[in-house]
């Protein structure tokens, strides 16, 4: 039985949010989980969307690369 284990070179996640604080929030949780795996933030992209009620909308793409 042979075992290989790859090394994950780029990954990409999406979050959301109601407020900017729990999007960063969970955006620097996931910074701290992707370090274990050797892995780091090379862009990051929000937008924000306002409903018609008002009611604010946050997300964010992270592009996460290992550093060579």
């Amino acid at each position: 039985m042979n075992i290989s284990f790859d090394l994950i070179e780029d990954k990409i996640e999406f979050f959301e949010a109601d407020d900017l604080q729990t999007l960063e929030k969970k955006i620097n949780e996931q910074i701290e989980n992707n370090k274990a795996i050797l892995l780091h933030v090379h862009h990051v992209s929000h937008q924000m969307h306002v409903a018609e009620n008002g009611q604010r909308f946050y997300s964010a793409v992270v592009h996460f690369k290992a550093k060579k």
